[in-house]
């Protein structure tokens, strides 16, 4: 699935491997729009190590994050390889938690230290890093997400549109990465990257 999706006119795949922690945006482009400028932002100011897929402007297809196989991505395969822990940006939407931000994956630990991060930055919201409380399909924690798959696990971050400079807050579907919600989730990225 992921090969087909790959060589799909349009589709982007990205990676620049620098430091141990990496960056993931998988969903990027139409699909999850703005997690791949969120990992572009941070990659600017941190040396983190990102992997990105786009897609092009109308065309929207999630391929389960249970797809994304290192056997059919080079790319992947070395980010994967060469990162010690992960933190995969994706965009959620549901009703009642348009200000809640989801730290889910298989490491706890790095999870809760996104989370003390993210709730220093953007108090106006609520960031769950307790397994119990996150929907079960956004969780993150199947072995073959490929957060999963670094040496020490990572973090699935999901994140409500308002953070990402969506809709319904800001009254526009164009995305503001100039919003003051999403520099602060920037900054809290920067911040957890680096001290980790």
């Amino acid at each position: 699935m992921l090969t087909e999706l790959l060589t799909t006119p349009g589709v982007t795949e990205s990676s620049r491997l620098a430091g141990p922690v990496g960056l993931m945006a998988f969903h990027g482009g139409s699909l999850e729009r703005v997690t791949d400028q969120i990992v572009d932002a941070v990659a600017a100011r941190c040396d983190v190590s990102t992997y990105i897929i786009r897609q092009p402007e109308g065309f929207r297809w999630h391929v389960p994050s249970t797809a994304f196989d290192p056997a059919e991505s080079p790319a992947l395969a070395r980010f994967v390889e060469h990162v010690e822990v992960a933190i995969a940006i994706h965009g959620y939407g549901r009703d009642q938690m348009y200000t809640t931000l989801l730290a889910g994956g298989q490491h706890r630990e790095l999870a809760a230290h996104l989370a003390g991060h993210l709730r220093a930055a953007l108090p106006e919201y609520t960031t769950l890093d307790d397994l119990d409380l996150i929907p079960a399909t956004l969780r993150g924690l199947r072995d073959e997400n490929p957060v999963n798959l670094v040496r020490d696990r990572g973090v699935q971050l999901e994140l409500p549109p308002r953070v990402r400079g969506l809709g319904p807050f800001w009254g526009t579907e164009e995305p503001r990465m100039d919003s003051d919600h999403t520099q602060s989730l920037v900054d809290a990225l920067v911040a957890a990257c680096t001290t980790w």
